[in-house]
C-alpha cells in the first residue's frame, strides 16, 4: 500500500469518526427537544388541573358555608335580636355564597368567600361580648367550623392566584411559549387578590410578645 492509499484511508476513517460524532451530537440533541417539549406539556396539563382542584375546592367549602349559615343564625338569633346589622349581613352573604356556587364563576365565589370572612371578626366581637352566646357550645362549634370554612377558602383562593401566576408566565416565556402555542394552551384567568381585608391585617394581641408561665 502506497503512502497515498494510506493517507486516504486515514482521512476516510477521520471522516466516519466525524460524521459518527455529529450524528451523536444530533441525536443528543433531537432527545433532549423531545423530552423538554413532553416536561413543558406535562407541566401545562398538570397546573391546568391543579387549577381546576384548587377552584372546587373553593365551590366545596362555599356549599359548605351556606349550610352553616341557616344554622349560625337560628343559634344566636334568640341571644341577638338588637344585632338587625349581623343578621342582614348573615342573610346577604349566604345569598351570595348560594349565587356564587351556582354561578360557577371562580371570581365571583372568591368574592364571596371574602364577604364571609369579613364578616366574621364582627360576629365573634358579638359573641364575645354576650357571655351566654360565649357559653353556648352549639355557637362556639358552629364559630370554629364557619372560620374554618373561610380559612380553607382561602387558601384555595391563594393556590389558584399562585398556580395560575405559575401557568401564564411560562406561557408567555421563551421557548416555552412555542409549546404553550403549538398546543393550544390557553392563558388562565386567575382572580382578583382583595389588597384589604382580614388576611392582610394584623391584629394588637398578635404583635405583643408572648408570655410564658412555666409554674
Amino acid at each position: 500500500m502506497t503512502q497515498k492509499t494510506k493517507n486516504c484511508a486515514i482521512l476516510l476513517k477521520g471522516g466516519d469518526l466525524f460524521m459518527n460524532l455529529v450524528l451523536v451530537i444530533l441525536v443528543i440533541a433531537i432527545i433532549a427537544v423531545v423530552g423538554y417539549v413532553i416536561m413543558t406539556y406535562n407541566f401545562f396539563v398538570s397546573s391546568k388541573a391543579r387549577i381546576k382542584a384548587a377552584v372546587q375546592e373553593i365551590g366545596n367549602q362555599l356549599k359548605r358555608q351556606a349550610d352553616l349559615i341557616p344554622n349560625l343564625e337560628s343559634s344566636v338569633k334568640g341571644y341577638l335580636k338588637q344585632e338587625k346589622e349581623i343578621f342582614k349581613a348573615l342573610t346577604d352573604a349566604r345569598k351570595a355564597v348560594d349565587a356564587a356556587v351556582k354561578s360557577g364563576d371562580l371570581q365571583k365565589m372568591a368574592d364571596a368567600g371574602s364577604q364571609v370572612a369579613g364578616l366574621l371578626p364582627n360576629l365573634r366581637v358579638a359573641v364575645e361580648d354576650n357571655p351566654e352566646i360565649k357559653s353556648d357550645a352549639v355557637v362556639g362549634k358552629l364559630m370554629d367550623e364557619l372560620r374554618d370554612t373561610a380559612d380553607k377558602v382561602m387558601y384555595a383562593r391563594r393556590l389558584v392566584i399562585d398556580l395560575t401566576a405559575d401557568y401564564n408566565v411560562k406561557r408567555v416565556s421563551f421557548p416555552s411559549n412555542f409549546i404553550a402555542n403549538a398546543f393550544g394552551f390557553k392563558e388562565q384567568p386567575g382572580l382578583i387578590t382583595p389588597e384589604t381585608g382580614e388576611h392582610v391585617e394584623v391584629t394588637a394581641n398578635e404583635t405583643k410578645s408572648p408570655k410564658i408561665n412555666l409554674e
